[in-house]
Parts: C-alpha cells; structure tokens; sequence
C-alpha cells in the first residue's frame, strides 16, 4: 500500500465533525470587526465542523490561558483555534501562553505555516511565532491574527488534517 493510501486510509476512519472553540487574541478589534475569527467560523461550518464557543480576549496571557482552560474542561471541544498575538511586538504574548500550556508540541505545524507565508510574503514570515500542540487531549492552533495568515493556516493546514489530528488523540 503507497504512502498516500495509507494516509487517506486513516482520515477515511476519522470522524466527520470535530468540535472546535475559536479564540480572537486582539487589544483592537471587536466581535463586529474580528474578520479573522470571522474567517475561521465560515471555514470550519463548510468543511461540517462546530464552533462550539468563540471568545474575543486581550492579549493578556491570564485571559488566554483562561478561556484555553475553559475549553479543556468542555468535552464538545476537541480542537482550540486562536488567532492574534503571535509576533514580536511588545504585546504579543499568545505565544507564551499557549506554549506554557502544551504538553506535546507539532513543530511542523509553525514550521510549513512559516515557509508558506514566506513564498507569500518573504522575509517578515521569520517574525511569525504560530505554533500547534496537544494539551489535556485536545489539539491547539495559534495563527497570527491577519486575515491572510488564518486563510493560509486553515485551508493548507488546519482543515486538511484536523479530523486526522482528533482520531489520532483518540487512539
């Protein structure tokens, strides 16, 4: 059996829906005006996925890693989305938060998400600190908050493998 059917042999087993809550790291925007969580919401509904609650917070580490909590104490949830506060400005501490939190880090995840904005944009992709992990069985995504950078993250990397990711943690 090739590689790729083995690769689609395994999401064919994967479950359909996954359950996903969204968290918008932002000191600027507001429900209204967060067209980045907006973006994530329509991606995961067409590919037949949940949102299971959406929280807008600062970018305060202790609202971050509360509302995180939150989401592990919730069994409708299976993966946590955020977007916002991964670069490099004095604000921007999602990275901290949520890395604090992992318990297993997706290296490749940050990695491919880097090399893809670079053939985008080029050199600014090195400021990027997106990362991907696994906390209390669950997976976790951090994207910048651009409405390019969440595009990019989710339609070639999140929603291709999110329903492989949730049956992998299910084994």
């Amino acid at each position: 059996m090739s590689t790729a059917a083995t690769h689609q042999e395994h999401k064919s087993h994967a479950p359909k829906s996954i359950g996903c809550m969204v968290i918008t790291c932002s000191d600027t925007r507001t429900p209204d005006t967060d067209t980045s969580g907006q973006a994530i919401h329509k991606l995961l509904r067409q590919f037949g996925h949940e949102v299971v609650s959406y929280h807008l917070v600062k970018d305060e580490p202790a609202q971050i890693k509360s509302r995180i909590e939150e989401g592990l104490t919730n069994d409708a949830v299976q993966a946590i989305i955020i977007n916002g506060g991964t670069g490099i400005s004095k604000r921007d501490s999602t990275f901290e938060a949520v890395d604090a939190m992992l318990e297993k880090r997706l290296v490749g995840f940050g990695e491919i998400f880097r090399y893809l904005t670079y053939m985008d944009i080029g050199s600014p992709a090195i400021m990027s600190r997106a990362t991907a992990g696994i906390i209390k069985g669950r997976i976790l995504f951090s994207t910048p908050g651009s409405e390019n950078a969440v595009r990019l993250a989710m339609e070639k990397l999140i929603l291709p493998e999110l329903v492989h990711l949730v049956k992998e943690l299910s084994k």
